[in-house]
C-alpha cells in the first residue's frame, strides 16, 4: 500500500472511479463510441404499412437478442444471462407495444420516431429517479430501443473493434459486454455506471477488471494509449509511466505467485499452528459466483445477499423463482451449509419501493422495511423454506436493533411453517435461524438476542458506520471510517462473548474479516468462523496457517487494552513480524 500510496502522489495522470470488477490490467484503449441516429420525423401515408414494419423489427430485434442471450449463457451461466431475458421481456411489453401502434396510427409519422420518443420517456423518468440502479437501469434500455429503431431502418450493426484492447465508453449495455467476449477485450472504463450496472455485474462475471464512473474519462483517453486498469482500487493510468508500469509489472506478478503459492493449501484447514481450527465461509453476491467457493475450498455460504437476485432481475422475484434459485443454490453445494440473508433493501443498498427518505440509512431498511411488508418476507420465507428440503439452509435477518424484530420475524416463519405443513409441502422444521450484528442496540443487546437465535453474524461494515457516526461512502468524513479504532475491537469481543454466554456461534462477514491485518486479531478475539470473498479464501488460509491461537488471543489481550487506532496497528505489525508474515493490508 505505501508504494501504491507514492506512486498516486506523485502523478497527475492518474483518474479515479469506481472499483468496480477487481483485477490488475496493462494494454492498449480503445475508444467504443456509440453511432449516433438520426431520427426521420417525417408524416406518412400508409398507416398499416408502418405498423405491419414496426411488428417486423420488433422480431427481427428479439432474434437478435435470443442469439445475444444463447452467447450469454455458454458464457456466464443461465442465471446471470437472465439480464437479458429481462430485455426479451421489454420486447414482449403489450403495453408498449399497443401504446406505440396507437400513436402511430393517431399522429400518421415514422415510427422509428414514435419509438424513440416513447420508448425515450420511460428513460427520462428512470433517469430522473433517486436510485442509481434505474439511473443505470436507463442507460441498458438504449440498446433496446437503438435496435428498434435500426431495424426499422433496415441498416446493419456496426460491431468492429479492435482484439485485446481495454474499452473506454460512455456507457456499456449488456450487448456490448456479449460482443466485446469475441474480441477478447481486457478490460473496461466507463463515465456512467456503478457497482450495480449490468456492466459491472457482467465484468466481475467475466473476470474482467472494471472501473467505471470515471468523470470525463473519453475526452481523457485516446484510442491507442496505454492505460493500466487498478480494479482493485478504482484507478485509471492513462499513458502511464515507466516506474508506474514497473510497479504494476510486479504487482500482476506478484498476484500470479500468490495464487501459485497458495494452491498448495488447496485441501488444508485454516488451522492455526497449535491446532485451533477456523471455519472459512463466503460471501457471495449472485449465484455463478458458486464456482469459486467450490474451487477455493470454502465450508459453504455464510452469506447470500439474495437483494442481488433483485438487481439483476430488475424486479422483485416472486415466491417460485425464489424458490428455483435457493434451490440450486443449496442443491450444487450439499452437503455444505448455505446462509441465506433475508433481502437487505434501503439505504445503500437496493431501492424498488415508491418511498423517499431524509436519511435512509438510518429509515425504513433491513428487517424494518421487511416487517413493513409481509407479503414480501412472507413470499422469501416461504421460498427459503421450501428449498430447505436437503437441510443445508440456513436464514438470517438482517439490521435488526430490537428483541420484538426477533419475535415477530420468528413469528412470521413459524405462521409459514404452518402453511406449508397443511400445504403438505417438504420443508426442514429445524432450519436454523439466525441475525446480523450491525448497529449498537444490537451489539449491547447481543447476548439476550443470541439467547432467540441459533446464531449470530457480525456485519462490520455498517457496524463500524453506526459507531463511529460515519457515512462509509463520503468522502470528506472517510479517515473516520476505522476498522482498528478500540470502539470497534472492544464491541467485537463483547458481542462474540456475550452471544457464547447465550451458547451462540459467532461469524464476522463484514469486509473486516478479509483484511489480512485484521485476521489475527478476530482469531485471537475468538469469533468461530469468518465469512468473505471467495477469492480471498486461500490468502486468509495461508495467515491464519501462519501463527498460533494462544498467540492471537495475547494479541488480541493487548489490543483490548489500547486507546487509539494507531498504537493498535502497531501492536498488529509487530505481531505480524515476529511471526514472519506478510505485512499487507491486502493483495497490492
Amino acid at each position: 500500500m505505501r508504494g501504491l500510496k507514492q506512486i498516486i502522489e506523485s502523478s497527475d495522470n492518474i483518474h479515479t472511479g469506481i472499483a468496480a470488477a477487481p483485477g490488475i490490467v496493462i494494454g492498449k484503449a480503445y475508444i467504443y463510441r456509440k453511432e449516433i441516429l438520426n431520427i426521420n420525423q417525417d408524416v406518412i401515408e400508409d398507416v398499416e404499412n408502418a405498423i405491419v414494419l414496426f411488428r417486423e423489427s420488433l422480431e427481427k430485434s428479439k432474434k437478435e437478442l435470443l442469439k445475444v442471450f444463447s452467447v450469454a449463457k455458454d458464457q456466464m451461466g443461465e442465471k446471470r444471462a437472465a439480464i437479458f431475458e429481462a430485455q426479451l421481456m421489454i420486447l414482449d411489453d403489450p403495453f408498449l407495444k399497443s401504446s406505440i401502434e396507437e400513436r402511430i396510427r393517431k399522429e400518421k409519422r415514422q415510427p422509428e420516431s414514435i419509438v424513440h420518443d416513447e420508448i425515450s420517456k420511460y428513460q427520462q423518468m428512470m433517469k430522473m429517479a433517486h436510485e442509481s440502479y434505474m439511473k443505470e437501469r436507463a442507460l441498458d434500455i438504449d440498446d433496446i430501443k437503438n435496435r428498434i429503431v435500426k431495424n426499422l431502418q433496415k441498416r446493419r450493426w456496426e460491431s468492429k473493434i479492435s482484439n485485446d484492447v481495454i474499452v473506454v465508453s460512455d456507457h456499456i449495455t449488456p450487448a456490448d459486454t456479449i460482443l466485446f467476449t469475441k474480441f477478447n477485450v481486457k478490460g473496461y472504463i466507463t463515465v456512467y455506471g456503478g457497482l450495480t450496472s449490468h456492466a459491472a455485474i457482467l465484468a466481475r462475471s467475466l473476470d474482467l477488471p472494471a472501473v467505471l464512473g470515471v468523470h470525463k474519462i473519453t475526452e481523457i483517453i485516446k484510442t491507442d494509449d496505454n492505460v493500466i486498469i487498478d480494479g482493485f482500487h478504482g484507478l485509471v493510468y492513462v499513458n502511464p509511466t515507466e516506474k508506474q508500469i514497473e510497479f504494476y509489472t510486479n504487482k500482476i506478478k506478484h498476484l500470479e505467485e500468490i495464487n501459485a503459492s497458495l494452491a498448495e493449501l488447496h485441501d488444508k484447514p485454516a488451522m492455526t499452528t497449535d491446532g485451533h481450527e477456523i471455519d472459512l465461509y463466503a460471501n457471495v453476491d449472485v449465484s455463478g459466483e458458486v464456482h469459486l467457493v467450490i474451487t477455493n475450498r470454502a465450508k459453504g455460504i455464510g452469506l447470500y445477499r439474495t437483494e442481488q437476485i433483485i438487481e439483476e432481475l430488475g424486479e422483485f422475484p416472486d415466491e417460485d423463482q425464489q424458490t428455483k434459485i435457493y434451490s440450486n443454490l443449496a442443491t450444487r453445494l450439499y452437503p455444505q451449509p448455505l446462509t441465506i440473508r433475508a433481502f437487505d433493501i434501503g439505504g445503500d443498498k437496493v431501492k424498488f419501493l415508491d418511498h423517499e427518505e431524509a436519511n435512509p440509512f438510518l429509515g425504513l431498511r433491513g428487517v424494518r422495511l421487511l416487517l413493513a411488508n409481509p407479503k414480501l418476507f412472507r413470499e422469501q420465507i416461504r421460498a427459503v423454506l421450501k428449498a430447505s428440503i436437503n437441510k443445508n439452509i440456513l436464514f438470517m435477518i438482517p439490521m435488526i436493533s430490537s428483541i420484538h424484530e426477533i419475535i415477530d420475524s420468528k413469528n412470521l416463519i413459524e405462521e409459514c411453517k404452518k402453511e406449508l405443513t397443511a400445504e403438505k409441502i417438504q420443508f426442514d422444521k429445524n432450519i436454523q435461524i439466525g441475525i446480523m450484528v450491525e448497529v449498537p442496540s444490537a451489539a449491547v443487546m447481543a447476548q439476550d438476542f443470541a439467547e432467540l437465535v441459533d446464531f449470530v453474524s457480525i456485519g462490520t461494515n455498517d457496524l463500524i458506520q453506526y459507531i463511529m457516526a460515519v457515512d462509509r461512502g463520503n468522502d470528506v468524513v472517510a479517515y473516520l471510517y476505522q476498522e482498528f479504532h478500540p470502539a470497534i475491537v472492544r464491541t467485537i469481543n463483547y458481542i462474540v462473548h456475550g452471544s457464547k454466554r447465550a451458547n451462540c456461534k459467532v461469524s464476522i462477514c463484514g469486509e473486516m474479516a478479509a483484511d489480512t491485518l485484521a485476521i489475527p486479531l478476530l482469531v485471537g478475539l475468538d469469533l468461530d468462523s469468518f465469512s468473505i470473498s471467495p477469492a480471498v479464501l486461500p490468502t486468509a488460509k495461508k495467515i491464519i496457517r501462519s501463527f498460533s491461537y494462544e498467540k492471537a488471543k495475547e494479541l488480541a489481550n493487548d489490543c483490548l487494552q489500547l486507546n487509539s487506532q494507531e498504537k493498535i496497528l502497531k501492536r498488529i505489525e509487530q505481531f505480524f513480524k515476529e511471526n514472519n508474515i506478510q505485512r499487507t493490508r491486502n493483495i497490492l
